[in-house]
C-alpha cells in the first residue's frame, strides 16, 4: 500500500487548513481545549456544526444525496485530521456518526427523510441507549422490554452510561420483544422521543466531575411500531453495525498526535532550578514508547481507510478501537506523573463552570490533565470493553 497522499489532496489539505485558519474561531479552540468528557458540550458542538453545515462540511461521511460531500476515503480521513490538529470542538457522533449509517442501510424511506435533514441541522439531538444495569459488556443480556399493543409497543426498562440523555431530545434504544430464544435474538431497535410519558433521566457524576453519562427508565412508555429500524427481533444485527462506527473509522490518529504534543509541551517546561522533565532519560524514553506505539497506531489506521473504500469500517474498527484506548490512557497517565502534585486539585472540580473566575494553582495548559486522566479510563470500556473487542478480533479478524 502506498502511504503518500496524492498531490491534489494535499491542495484539499490546504483548503481545508485555509477553512480552519477562517472559520475556527479563538473562542471555539479555547472552549474545546477545556473539554474534560468524551464529548463537547452540547452548545459548543453545535456551534461548530452549523459553521461546518453552511459550508456543506458537517456530514462529510454522508451520500451526497443526504448533505454529503461526495468526498473521497482520503479525503474525508485528511478533513479529519486537520481538524484534529487544528483543535476543533468534537461534533456529537451519535445522530451523524452512528444512527445515520444505520438509517443508510435499514432506514425505510420515511424515516430517512424525516430524520436524517433533523439530524444534520442539529434540530434533533441523540443519545445512546444501549447499556444496562446488571449486563455489563454482556449487552444481548438487555432486559429493557417492548411489548406489542396495537399499533405501539410498550416499553419498560432501564439504560445507564447513557451519554448526554440530559440533553437529547431522541434516542435510539434497543429493547426486547421476544425471550424465547437465545439472547441475540428478540432484539429490536426502536427510535424514541425522550419527550414521551414514562422517560425520566438521572445524572451520574463520574469521577471526573463531569456531567456526561445518565441513567434512563422507562416506564409503560408508549412508542409507535412506525419508530422500529429493520425487522421486528433483527436488532442485534442492527445494532452491531452501528457499533462498528462508534468503535472508529479514522482520525483517532490526529487527536493523539496532538495530545502527545501537549504532553511534550508540558515536559519541556523549566521547573524553578531551571531543570525540565524532558531531559530525564526514563521519562524520555517514555514519551518515545508511546510516539511508536502512535506511529504503528497511525499505519494501522491508514491501511484501514485504505481497505474500507466507502464501505463500513467492518470488526477492524475493533482493533482501532483498542489501540487509540490504550494510547489515549497512557499519554493521560504520562501528563499526570509531569504535573505531580498539580493533579490533585483538579479544576473539574474546583471551577466546573465555563466563565468561572476560581483560580488554577499549576501552570497554564494543565488545568484539565486530572479530569482528562479520569475520564479517560472509561475508554477500555465504553464501545465495548477491551475484552469484548479481543473476541471480535479473535473470531472475526483472524478466523479463530
Amino acid at each position: 500500500m502506498n502511504l503518500d497522499f496524492h498531490p491534489e489532496d494535499e491542495a484539499f489539505r490546504q483548503e481545508v487548513i485555509d477553512f480552519l485558519d477562517t472559520n475556527l474561531s479563538a473562542d471555539l479552540r479555547r472552549r474545546a481545549s477545556r473539554v474534560t468528557s468524551v464529548f463537547s458540550d452540547k452548545s459548543l458542538a453545535l456551534e461548530w456544526q452549523a459553521v461546518l453545515n453552511s459550508r456543506g462540511w458537517a456530514v462529510p461521511s454522508w451520500p451526497v444525496e443526504h448533505g454529503g460531500t461526495g468526498w473521497s476515503i482520503t479525503r474525508k480521513y485528511i478533513f479529519s485530521e486537520e481538524c484534529a490538529k487544528a483543535g476543533a470542538p468534537g461534533l456529537i457522533p451519535m445522530g451523524m456518526g452512528m444512527l445515520a449509517p444505520v438509517l443508510f442501510k435499514y432506514g425505510s424511506d420515511e424515516q430517512k427523510a424525516y430524520y436524517l435533514p433533523r439530524i444534520v441541522s442539529g434540530e434533533h439531538y441523540w443519545c445512546q441507549g444501549y447499556s444496562e444495569p446488571g449486563s455489563g459488556s454482556d449487552l444481548a443480556s438487555l432486559k429493557t422490554s417492548a411489548v406489542v399493543d396495537g399499533d405501539d409497543y410498550i416499553v419498560n426498562g432501564t439504560k445507564i452510561w447513557t451519554t448526554h440523555a440530559h440533553f437529547a431530545d431522541h434516542i435510539f434504544c434497543l429493547v426486547r420483544t421476544d425471550s424465547s430464544g437465545k439472547p441475540q435474538q428478540g432484539i429490536t431497535f426502536l427510535l424514541i422521543e425522550m419527550d414521551r410519558p414514562g422517560i425520566e433521566v438521572k445524572p451520574i457524576i463520574t469521577l471526573a466531575g463531569d456531567h456526561e453519562v445518565n441513567q434512563v427508565f422507562f416506564d409503560d412508555v408508549r412508542v409507535p411500531q412506525s419508530n422500529r429500524v429493520g425487522p421486528e427481533h433483527e436488532g442485534w444485527t442492527v445494532a452491531k453495525y452501528l457499533l462498528e462506527f462508534e468503535r472508529g473509522s479514522g482520525g483517532s490518529s490526529a487527536r493523539l498526535a496532538s495530545s502527545i504534543d501537549d504532553l511534550k509541551t508540558i515536559a519541556e517546561r523549566e521547573a524553578a532550578d531551571g531543570s525540565r522533565l524532558i531531559d530525564e532519560p526514563a521519562f524520555r524514553r517514555k514519551i518515545s514508547e508511546v510516539e511508536i506505539a502512535h506511529r504503528s497506531h497511525m499505519l494501522t489506521e491508514l491501511m484501514a481507510v485504505d481497505a474500507m473504500q466507502g464501505e463500513s469500517p467492518g470488526p477492524g474498527s475493533s482493533i482501532l478501537k483498542n489501540s487509540s484506548s490504550d494510547l489515549a490512557q497512557a499519554i493521560e497517565t504520562l501528563k499526570l506523573e509531569a504535573i505531580a502534585y498539580y493533579g490533585l486539585p483538579s479544576l473539574n472540580h474546583i471551577a466546573p463552570f465555563e466563565g468561572s473566575n476560581e483560580g488554577w494553582p499549576g501552570e497554564a495548559g494543565t488545568e484539565r490533565v486530572m479530569g482528562r486522566y479520569l475520564n479517560g479510563r472509561a475508554g477500555s470500556i465504553f464501545g465495548g470493553s477491551h475484552e469484548v473487542q479481543k473476541n471480535v478480533i479473535a473470531k472475526r479478524v483472524l478466523g479463530l
